[in-house]
Parts: structure tokens; C-alpha cells; sequence
């Protein structure tokens, strides 16, 4: 089973797919990205951008779960949830799509499940997605760690509901 985790930004929009063979409770990491996006571009151009990138990157990975971490809107910052639900609306919508079921993950419950704490830093993030994929160097830019995570996370969900394991 292929999950894609996707981190929705107007101009970087990480992604990851890990993927959970049968019996496992650890997936193994398949690829992982950004999708950029001009910043001067008007924000309908961009969406028409995200939406053509990520159908032609959900017919290439072939996923069988699209993962995405849930919007919140900062007192402080109202206009950049407002842009940002642009961004998980494109996603959601090639997902749908696509037919694919779609998990959505709260920042603290994926941060936890990588790190052990619900607000872990962005670089802890990365290092942690390293050190568990052995990889050389942190992903970079953070998008992709954050990709990365939002699918392992809900692949390690996926494999303790099939398997019938109460969650850690």
C-alpha cells in the first residue's frame, strides 16, 4: 500500500510516499519532492499549476491514500489560512479525484508520532525523518520533511488499524 503525504504551500508544496508492505508497521520511504510555484504568478495561475502537478504526480506514484495535515488559522495571520485553503482545496480536489481515500492529520498528532513530541521544530522534524530513513542529510527544504511525515504518520495509523494494535 502507497501513501502520499502532502504539505500544501502556494509556492513550495512538499511531498512524500512511503509505502506499507503487507504485515509491517514501518513503511519504507519511495520518493519525495517539492512542487514549486512562481510567487509573482497570480494565485489562480498557481492553483491551475498545483492541481496539473499533483494529478500527474498521483498517476505516477499510483498512491492508495492521500495524506494532508489540517488547516489552522493563527488569530495573527487570518489571510494565510485563507491562502493556504486555496492550496489544501487543489489537493483535495485530485485526490477526490483520483478516488483516493484522503487522511487528514493534525500538526501535533504527526509531529508526535515522528519525534515523540506533538511541537517538535521544524529541524527536529527533518532530523528525525533522517535518522529514520537513513538518509545522508535532513530533507530539504522542511516541506519535504514535513511530507514525508504527514505520510508516515498515517501509514503507521493504516498498519495498527489493520493489524488491530492499540495506537502508540
Amino acid at each position: 500500500m502507497r501513501i502520499l503525504g502532502i504539505d500544501p504551500g502556494m509556492r513550495i508544496t512538499g511531498y512524500g510516499c512511503v509505502e506499507l508492505p503487507d504485515g509491517a508497521i514501518e513503511p519504507r520511504l519511495v520518493e519525495a519532492g517539492v512542487l514549486t510555484f512562481k510567487a509573482k504568478d497570480p494565485t489562480p495561475q498557481r492553483l491551475k499549476e498545483m492541481h496539473e502537478s499533483l494529478t500527474e504526480l498521483i498517476a505516477e506514484l499510483k498512491p492508495d491514500h492521500v495524506a494532508v495535515e489540517k488547516l489552522y488559522a493563527h488569530y495573527a495571520h487570518p489571510r494565510t489560512a485563507i491562502i493556504m485553503g486555496h492550496a489544501r482545496g487543489v489537493i483535495l480536489l485530485a485526490a477526490a479525484q483520483a478516488n483516493l481515500p484522503i487522511q487528514n492529520l493534525a500538526s501535533t498528532e504527526v509531529k508526535k508520532s515522528i519525534t515523540g513530541h506533538g511541537h517538535a521544530t521544524k529541524q527536529q522534524m527533518q532530523l528525525a525523518i533522517a535518522t529514520q530513513y537513513r538518509l545522508a542529510e535532513p530533507p530539504n527544504p522542511p516541506d519535504v520533511a514535513d511530507a514525508i511525515a504527514i505520510a508516515t504518520c498515517c501509514a503507521r495509523r493504516i498498519a495498527y488499524e489493520r493489524l488491530g494494535a492499540p495506537k502508540t
